[in-house]
Protein backbone atom coordinates (compact mmCIF):
# COMPACT_ATOMS: atom_id res chain seq x y z
CA UNK A 1 0.00 0.00 0.00
CA UNK A 2 1.13 3.56 -1.15
CA UNK A 3 -0.60 5.95 1.18
CA UNK A 4 -0.02 10.07 0.21
CA UNK A 5 -1.04 13.09 1.98
CA UNK A 6 -1.52 16.35 1.51
CA UNK A 7 1.07 16.45 -1.17
CA UNK A 8 1.75 20.37 -2.67
CA UNK A 9 3.93 20.92 -5.45
CA UNK A 10 4.62 24.16 -7.34
CA UNK A 11 7.53 25.28 -9.91
CA UNK A 12 8.37 28.83 -9.48
CA UNK A 13 5.14 31.02 -9.14
CA UNK A 14 2.85 27.66 -10.82
CA UNK A 15 1.05 25.06 -8.44
CA UNK A 16 1.28 21.74 -9.90
CA UNK A 17 -0.06 19.80 -6.87
CA UNK A 18 -2.81 21.42 -4.30
CA UNK A 19 -3.38 19.28 -1.32
CA UNK A 20 -3.25 15.59 -2.78
CA UNK A 21 -4.13 12.60 -0.28
CA UNK A 22 -5.12 9.23 -1.46
CA UNK A 23 -4.14 5.07 -0.89
CA UNK A 24 -3.42 3.12 -3.59
CA UNK A 25 -3.93 0.22 -2.24
CA UNK A 26 -1.87 -3.86 -2.66
CA UNK A 27 -3.04 -6.31 -5.26
CA UNK A 28 -5.42 -3.32 -7.46
CA UNK A 29 -4.22 -1.54 -9.94
CA UNK A 30 -4.53 2.06 -9.35
CA UNK A 31 -4.82 4.81 -12.02
CA UNK A 32 -4.40 8.43 -12.06
CA UNK A 33 -6.33 9.85 -14.74
CA UNK A 34 -6.89 14.06 -15.78
CA UNK A 35 -6.53 16.06 -18.56
CA UNK A 36 -2.83 17.22 -19.59
CA UNK A 37 -1.34 19.36 -17.06
CA UNK A 38 -3.36 17.98 -14.29
CA UNK A 39 -0.85 17.45 -12.69
CA UNK A 40 -0.43 13.38 -13.05
CA UNK A 41 3.09 13.00 -14.18
CA UNK A 42 4.32 15.24 -11.25
CA UNK A 43 2.61 13.24 -8.85
CA UNK A 44 3.80 9.85 -9.94
CA UNK A 45 7.13 11.27 -9.94
CA UNK A 46 6.80 12.45 -6.57
CA UNK A 47 6.25 8.77 -5.37
CA UNK A 48 9.09 7.57 -6.73
CA UNK A 49 11.37 10.21 -5.66
CA UNK A 50 12.29 11.49 -9.19
CA UNK A 51 10.48 14.68 -7.74
CA UNK A 52 10.39 15.48 -3.83
CA UNK A 53 6.95 17.70 -2.57
CA UNK A 54 6.99 20.73 -1.62
CA UNK A 55 4.69 19.69 1.29
CA UNK A 56 3.13 16.31 2.26
CA UNK A 57 3.72 12.84 3.62
CA UNK A 58 4.40 9.73 1.22
CA UNK A 59 4.29 6.04 3.14
CA UNK A 60 5.61 2.74 1.91
CA UNK A 61 3.47 0.05 4.13
CA UNK A 62 3.62 2.76 7.05
CA UNK A 63 7.09 3.88 6.31
CA UNK A 64 7.54 7.89 5.59
CA UNK A 65 9.33 8.03 2.18
CA UNK A 66 10.61 10.98 2.69
CA UNK A 67 12.36 10.83 5.90
CA UNK A 68 14.60 7.94 4.74
CA UNK A 69 18.16 8.06 4.38
CA UNK A 70 19.51 7.33 0.73
CA UNK A 71 20.67 3.88 1.62
CA UNK A 72 16.99 3.30 2.83
CA UNK A 73 15.42 4.54 -0.71
CA UNK A 74 17.96 3.02 -2.53
CA UNK A 75 16.64 -0.48 -0.36
CA UNK A 76 12.90 0.83 -1.30
CA UNK A 77 14.05 1.28 -4.94
CA UNK A 78 14.59 -2.38 -5.58
CA UNK A 79 10.93 -3.30 -4.45
CA UNK A 80 9.75 -0.53 -7.17
CA UNK A 81 9.06 -2.00 -10.85
CA UNK A 82 9.33 1.14 -13.65
CA UNK A 83 6.99 0.69 -16.79
CA UNK A 84 8.04 3.76 -19.10
CA UNK A 85 5.71 5.37 -21.61
CA UNK A 86 8.40 4.61 -24.33
CA UNK A 87 9.08 1.50 -23.13
CA UNK A 88 12.81 2.66 -22.46
CA UNK A 89 14.45 -0.03 -23.57
CA UNK A 90 18.43 0.33 -24.42
CA UNK A 91 18.39 -0.38 -28.28
CA UNK A 92 22.09 -1.34 -28.29
CA UNK A 93 21.27 -4.10 -25.83
CA UNK A 94 19.06 -7.25 -26.48
CA UNK A 95 15.80 -8.03 -24.81
CA UNK A 96 17.72 -10.56 -22.40
CA UNK A 97 19.95 -7.88 -21.89
CA UNK A 98 17.10 -5.39 -20.90
CA UNK A 99 15.71 -7.72 -18.68
CA UNK A 100 18.71 -8.75 -17.56
CA UNK A 101 19.94 -5.21 -16.18
CA UNK A 102 17.92 -4.71 -13.04
CA UNK A 103 19.35 -7.47 -11.74
CA UNK A 104 22.94 -6.55 -12.68
CA UNK A 105 22.52 -3.35 -10.75
CA UNK A 106 20.42 -4.45 -7.82
CA UNK A 107 21.77 -8.42 -7.21
CA UNK A 108 24.91 -10.78 -6.37
CA UNK A 109 23.06 -13.39 -8.55
CA UNK A 110 25.35 -16.14 -10.35
CA UNK A 111 24.95 -15.88 -14.19
CA UNK A 112 22.76 -18.99 -14.24
CA UNK A 113 20.60 -17.58 -11.62
CA UNK A 114 20.24 -14.07 -13.67
CA UNK A 115 18.75 -16.31 -17.08
CA UNK A 116 16.64 -18.63 -15.33
CA UNK A 117 15.09 -15.59 -13.69
CA UNK A 118 15.11 -13.16 -17.06
CA UNK A 119 13.85 -16.69 -18.35
CA UNK A 120 10.88 -16.94 -16.51
CA UNK A 121 9.80 -13.59 -16.42
CA UNK A 122 9.91 -13.08 -20.45
CA UNK A 123 7.46 -16.61 -20.49
CA UNK A 124 5.00 -15.03 -18.11
CA UNK A 125 5.31 -12.28 -20.52
CA UNK A 126 4.79 -14.83 -23.89
CA UNK A 127 7.84 -13.53 -24.90
CA UNK A 128 9.75 -16.80 -24.71
CA UNK A 129 12.01 -17.24 -27.67
CA UNK A 130 12.89 -13.56 -28.45
CA UNK A 131 16.30 -13.68 -25.91
CA UNK A 132 18.32 -12.64 -28.69
CA UNK A 133 16.31 -9.87 -30.45
CA UNK A 134 17.04 -6.01 -30.47
CA UNK A 135 14.36 -3.38 -29.99
CA UNK A 136 14.76 -2.85 -33.53
CA UNK A 137 13.48 -6.03 -34.68
CA UNK A 138 9.68 -6.34 -32.51
CA UNK A 139 6.73 -4.61 -32.31
CA UNK A 140 5.64 -1.70 -30.36
CA UNK A 141 3.47 -4.52 -28.00
CA UNK A 142 6.44 -6.72 -27.71
CA UNK A 143 8.89 -3.79 -26.72
CA UNK A 144 6.23 -3.34 -23.87
CA UNK A 145 5.80 -6.66 -22.77
CA UNK A 146 9.57 -6.22 -22.30
CA UNK A 147 9.68 -2.67 -20.48
CA UNK A 148 6.85 -5.12 -18.29
CA UNK A 149 9.55 -8.25 -17.89
CA UNK A 150 12.32 -5.71 -17.02
CA UNK A 151 10.04 -4.36 -14.16
CA UNK A 152 8.92 -7.29 -12.47
CA UNK A 153 12.17 -9.21 -12.79
CA UNK A 154 13.05 -8.25 -9.32
CA UNK A 155 9.65 -9.45 -7.80
CA UNK A 156 8.83 -5.68 -7.00
CA UNK A 157 6.00 -4.92 -4.50
CA UNK A 158 5.19 -1.82 -5.99
CA UNK A 159 4.90 -0.57 -9.88
CA UNK A 160 4.66 1.87 -11.36
CA UNK A 161 3.28 2.60 -15.40
CA UNK A 162 3.25 5.83 -16.98
CA UNK A 163 1.16 5.91 -20.43
CA UNK A 164 1.71 2.01 -20.78
CA UNK A 165 -0.75 1.77 -23.82
CA UNK A 166 0.97 4.73 -25.46
CA UNK A 167 1.60 4.57 -29.26
CA UNK A 168 -0.52 1.02 -29.18
CA UNK A 169 -3.14 -0.30 -31.29
CA UNK A 170 -6.44 -0.58 -29.29
CA UNK A 171 -6.52 -4.95 -29.77
CA UNK A 172 -2.53 -4.63 -28.32
CA UNK A 173 -3.84 -1.95 -25.40
CA UNK A 174 -6.03 -4.36 -24.21
CA UNK A 175 -3.74 -7.31 -23.93
CA UNK A 176 -1.50 -4.67 -22.11
CA UNK A 177 -3.84 -4.12 -20.11
CA UNK A 178 -4.85 -8.12 -19.22
CA UNK A 179 -1.13 -8.36 -18.46
CA UNK A 180 -1.16 -5.60 -15.56
CA UNK A 181 -3.71 -6.72 -14.01
CA UNK A 182 -3.06 -10.46 -14.22
CA UNK A 183 0.27 -9.69 -12.52
CA UNK A 184 -0.70 -7.56 -10.17
CA UNK A 185 -3.17 -9.74 -8.55
CA UNK A 186 -0.87 -12.76 -9.15
CA UNK A 187 1.81 -11.39 -7.39
CA UNK A 188 -0.22 -8.56 -5.28
CA UNK A 189 1.69 -5.60 -6.37
CA UNK A 190 0.52 -2.19 -5.68
CA UNK A 191 0.25 -1.07 -9.35
CA UNK A 192 0.18 2.78 -10.22
CA UNK A 193 -1.10 3.91 -13.29
CA UNK A 194 -1.03 7.14 -15.43
CA UNK A 195 -3.18 7.03 -17.84
CA UNK A 196 -4.89 9.15 -20.66
CA UNK A 197 -6.85 5.68 -22.18
CA UNK A 198 -10.54 5.31 -21.33
CA UNK A 199 -10.46 1.85 -22.20
CA UNK A 200 -7.90 1.33 -19.46
CA UNK A 201 -10.47 2.74 -16.98
CA UNK A 202 -12.95 0.71 -17.72
CA UNK A 203 -11.73 -2.63 -17.69
CA UNK A 204 -9.15 -2.56 -15.16
CA UNK A 205 -10.10 0.98 -12.98
CA UNK A 206 -9.95 -1.12 -9.74
CA UNK A 207 -8.89 2.63 -7.73
CA UNK A 208 -9.46 5.84 -9.80
CA UNK A 209 -7.98 9.20 -8.94
CA UNK A 210 -9.07 11.88 -10.97
CA UNK A 211 -7.00 14.93 -10.78
CA UNK A 212 -8.07 18.45 -11.96
CA UNK A 213 -5.54 21.33 -11.55
CA UNK A 214 -3.34 19.87 -9.42
CA UNK A 215 -6.60 18.99 -6.73
CA UNK A 216 -8.35 15.28 -6.17
CA UNK A 217 -11.78 16.06 -8.13
CA UNK A 218 -12.91 12.35 -7.60
CA UNK A 219 -12.23 8.82 -6.51
CA UNK A 220 -13.89 5.28 -7.23
CA UNK A 221 -13.84 2.16 -9.30
CA UNK A 222 -14.84 1.68 -12.54
CA UNK A 223 -18.22 0.42 -11.99
CA UNK A 224 -18.69 3.56 -10.10
CA UNK A 225 -17.62 6.04 -12.29
CA UNK A 226 -20.18 5.36 -15.28
CA UNK A 227 -22.51 6.49 -12.98
CA UNK A 228 -20.62 9.57 -11.40
CA UNK A 229 -22.35 12.92 -11.32
CA UNK A 230 -19.29 15.10 -11.57
CA UNK A 231 -20.03 16.85 -13.96
CA UNK A 232 -15.44 17.59 -14.77
CA UNK A 233 -15.36 13.87 -14.71
CA UNK A 234 -17.87 13.25 -17.15
CA UNK A 235 -16.54 15.68 -19.53
CA UNK A 236 -13.81 14.11 -19.54
CA UNK A 237 -14.44 10.35 -19.49
CA UNK A 238 -17.21 10.60 -21.75
CA UNK A 239 -16.19 12.93 -24.24
CA UNK A 240 -16.89 11.10 -27.77
CA UNK A 241 -20.37 10.24 -28.85
CA UNK A 242 -19.35 6.48 -28.57
CA UNK A 243 -18.70 6.57 -25.08
CA UNK A 244 -21.69 8.82 -23.97
CA UNK A 245 -23.89 6.40 -25.53
CA UNK A 246 -22.93 3.74 -23.45
CA UNK A 247 -22.83 5.51 -20.23
CA UNK A 248 -27.22 6.59 -21.14
CA UNK A 249 -27.49 3.14 -21.76
CA UNK A 250 -26.09 1.80 -18.27
CA UNK A 251 -28.04 4.90 -16.36
CA UNK A 252 -31.01 3.45 -18.17
CA UNK A 253 -30.34 0.12 -17.55
CA UNK A 254 -29.85 1.14 -13.35
CA UNK A 255 -33.19 2.69 -13.03
CA UNK A 256 -34.89 -0.13 -15.03
CA UNK A 257 -36.16 1.50 -17.88
CA UNK A 258 -34.24 -1.62 -20.19
CA UNK A 259 -32.94 -4.43 -18.82
CA UNK A 260 -29.26 -6.13 -19.41
CA UNK A 261 -30.93 -8.18 -22.50
CA UNK A 262 -31.83 -5.07 -23.85
CA UNK A 263 -28.44 -3.79 -24.47
CA UNK A 264 -26.25 -3.99 -27.88
CA UNK A 265 -23.51 -6.88 -27.61
CA UNK A 266 -20.60 -5.17 -26.99
CA UNK A 267 -22.61 -3.36 -24.05
CA UNK A 268 -23.16 -6.27 -21.97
Amino acid sequence: MIAFKNIHKRFEEKVVLDGVSHVMETGKTNLIIGISGSGKTVLQKCLVGLLEPDEGEILYDGIDFRHMSMEERKLLRRDIGMLFQGSALFDSMTVQENVKFPLNMFTNDTHAQKMKRVDEVLERVNLSGSNKKYPAEISGGMKKRVGIARAIVLNPKYLFCDEPNSGLDPQTSMLIDQLIKELTTEYNITTVINTHDMNSVMEIGDNILYLVNGKMEWTGNRKEIIYSKNKSLNDFIFASEFLQDAKDLRMMEASGKISEKDLPENQK
